[in-house]
Formats: structure tokens, C-alpha cells, sequence
């Protein structure tokens, strides 16, 4: 069994930038997952306010709530308060108890969220395909003082390189796991 990791499409991420394109393929992914009765979860992340008081998923805010047109579309809903969908969730729990051996991550932010849960698939012995513009990031380079930095294509490239992490593109995901709906 698959399942779809979607990470944290919440109004504080959402409303910073035009993620319109990541988004369409998102919503269609989510659709392939439905028409194959395969598992969709997706992560609510929280920032205390104590700590970050000026995250914009500062627990309880608006910004922290999912963006609603996703939120019936989920078979979960895993709160979570660290980059890794599988730190102190019950993602785990989940997972095994649909018999899930490979695991499709997509979602926001690139470099945290969906990094960190990538990895910690693979830690965890699951087969891991992240499909890389399915991701975005609020950040960019000035973010990470790195003049010309792509980061999405960083990630992917790390993560394609370790030959552990499959990392494909959508077109790619199409051809190789043969699901198409028009986008």
C-alpha cells in the first residue's frame, strides 16, 4: 500500500507566495491517491509562542489551520510540532496499520518539513518517492544569504544523489506510476 505525505498546507505558508503551480499538482496527486483507494495524509504543523513568536503557524492562530479545501480530502490529519511528520506523531501507528511500504512526500516547506519527513521514511525502512515540484518554500536565497540558490532543486538533488530517496518530477511520476488526470 502507498500513502501520500502532504506536508503542511496551511494559510500561514499558503498566503506568502503564489504556489499556484505546486498546488495544482498537489490537488491532482491527491486525486491519483483517492482514485486508487490509497491512504492520504496530511500534517498540521505548530509553532509554540513562546518560542516562535513570530512563526506564521503559531499554534491556534489562523494561520495555522489548513487550507480548508484539503482538509476533506485527507484520511488523516497528524498534528505535529517539529520538520519531521514522524517526530512524536502517530504517523508511525498509521502506517503500519494500513500496511504502508512506500510513502510519496509532498507539501511545504522544501528544506524543512518535507526534507526531514523524507528522511526520517527512509530511517524508518519505508520505500520514499519525493516528487520535487510538488514541494515548495516560502524562503529563497536572500533567506540563506546564497546568491542564486534554487532551493527545491537543492533539495531534490541531495536527496536523488543519496540513492536511497527516489526524487522525481510529476511528468515523471506520471510515466512511472502510470496515473494521469487532466491538471
Amino acid at each position: 500500500m502507498n500513502a501520500l505525505l502532504v506536508l503542511d498546507p496551511q494559510i500561514g505558508i499558503l498566503k506568502k507566495k503564489d504556489f499556484s503551480e505546486e498546488l495544482t499538482i498537489i490537488r491532482t496527486i491527491i486525486s491519483d491517491f483517492k482514485d486508487r483507494d490509497q491512504l492520504v495524509v496530511l500534517f498540521q504543523h505548530s509553532d509554540s509562542a513562546d518560542k516562535f513568536p513570530n512563526s506564521p503557524l503559531v499554534e491556534g492562530s489562523k494561520g495555522s489551520k489548513i487550507f480548508p479545501e484539503f482538509i476533506k480530502l485527507a484520511d488523516y490529519i497528524v498534528p505535529k510540532r517539529t520538520p519531521s511528520g514522524f517526530m512524536n506523531t502517530e504517523l508511525q501507528n498509521i502506517l503500519q496499520k494500513s500496511n504502508v511500504n512506500h510513502v510519496f512526500v509532498v507539501g511545504f516547506n522544501t528544506e524543512y518539513c518535507c526534507l526531514f519527513t523524507s528522511l526520517g521514511a527512509f530511517e524508518k525502512g519505508y520505500d520514499v518517492t519525493f516528487i520535487e515540484d510538488a514541494t515548495g518554500t516560502v524562503n529563497d536565497e536572500k533567506t540563506y544569504e546564497m546568491p542564486g540558490l534554487d532551493i527545491r532543486d537543492m533539495v531534490g538533488s541531495i536527496l536523488n544523489w543519496s540513492r536511497v530517496i527516489e526524487v522525481l518530477y510529476y511528468a515523471d511520476y506520471v510515466e512511472k506510476y502510470g496515473h494521469k488526470r487532466n491538471r
